[in-house]
């Protein structure tokens, strides 16, 4: 009697494994995601000295196409959890081979899935060891489920031509570090705001280089022009208030959008500084305002998590001034 070859306990499972890691991923992408967009500082600890989450999350990195990198992250997991587990929850009366083939097509996008995101998480790991010099927990837990999909893709199925796999890893593997090396060619690594020289509004990125000031955080770099200025003494007019604390750098994003002469309106005015060991510091007052994150700003009883355009904040407050606003995030 001719005994069958068991199948290997890694080929059985290999696609739950992959849904598992893969629905991990987008949690915590999914949660950076919601904590950036709201102007929230992610739970995060690291040793005393060493940069940590905020400032990974603030970094030029941080954003591609204007939205936050983690976002990106969030659908290339949930395209991998879709890969993995679509072939497992398929019914509709499908023939045995239409069966076979979604199988194998979800296996080689798996396989392509999993090379570019592994390329792209090794590049990151570069930036953060070398360029910005932290340490994210989140960074690197989603770097190690990128090459653990990759690991498993490869071993949990019987690949017929493992040439071809190789080839297939050699071009994606290229098209993405030159995608990838493209997409981040113009990101500012110095921290300094470039004034414009054509009139366009330029875009605002800071990555600290150093501890803030428990005074004012740190130096705004940028300067007002008279659009910033009159929406300063507008803001100021309807009684808006901004909830800042003096090491966020979202609040400092702010303030650089706003540029030196029109904050320092905002500062007299409008600002209120949440964080207890600043000497301007009203934790009480932020505390009974219910504010969750920085910055925040309360305006006509309504409240806007976040780094907020100019455009955006005279759309809020009814502001019919000059908008040839100088700065955006």
């Amino acid at each position: 009697m001719i005994r069958r070859r068991s199948t290997p306990w890694i080929h059985k499972w290999s696609r739950q494994i992959i849904g598992a890691i893969a629905g991990s991923g987008a949690l915590i992408t999914g949660y950076l995601t919601f904590e950036k967009l709201t102007g929230r500082n992610p739970v995060c600890t690291s040793p005393e000295g060493v940069k940590g989450c905020v400032d990974v999350l603030s970094s030029p990195w941080a954003t591609v196409l204007g939205q936050p990198l983690a976002l990106f992250g969030f659908l290339a997991y949930v395209s991998m959890l879709t890969f993995a587990l679509l072939p497992l929850v398929w019914k509709g009366g499908e023939s045995n081979t239409s069966r076979k083939q979604l199988e194998n097509l979800t296996w080689w996008l798996l396989l392509v899935g999993a090379i570019a995101m592994s390329v792209f998480s090794g590049y990151l790991m570069y930036v953060l060891a070398f360029s910005i010099k932290a340490l994210c927990p989140y960074c690197i837990g989603s770097a190690f489920f990128s090459l653990s999909m990759l690991v498993i893709t490869i071993l949990g199925r019987d690949w017929e031509d493992i040439g071809q796999i190789f080839f297939t890893a050699v071009i994606v593997g290229m098209v993405t570090l030159i995608g990838t090396l493209g997409v981040y060619a113009g990101v500012n690594t110095s921290g300094n705001v470039v004034e414009s020289t054509d009139g366009k509004p330029v875009q605002i990125t800071f990555t600290p280089k150093e501890k803030p000031n428990p005074e004012f955080g740190w130096q705004i770099t940028t300067t007002s022009g008279e659009a910033e200025i009159e929406l300063a003494k507008h803001l100021v007019k309807i009684g808006a208030k901004e909830y800042v604390a003096y090491w966020c750098p979202h609040c400092h994003e702010q303030k650089l959008i706003f540029g030196k002469e029109a904050y320092q309106i905002i500062d007299e005015n409008v600002k209120v500084e949440c964080a207890p060991d600043s000497p301007k510091g009203q934790p009480e007052v932020c505390k009974a305002a219910k504010i969750e994150g920085f910055p925040t700003w309360i305006i006509n009883g309504n409240s806007y998590s976040g780094v907020q355009n100019l455009d955006q904040l005279a759309q809020a407050t009814g502001y019919t001034g000059p908008r040839n606003f100088k700065y955006f995030k």
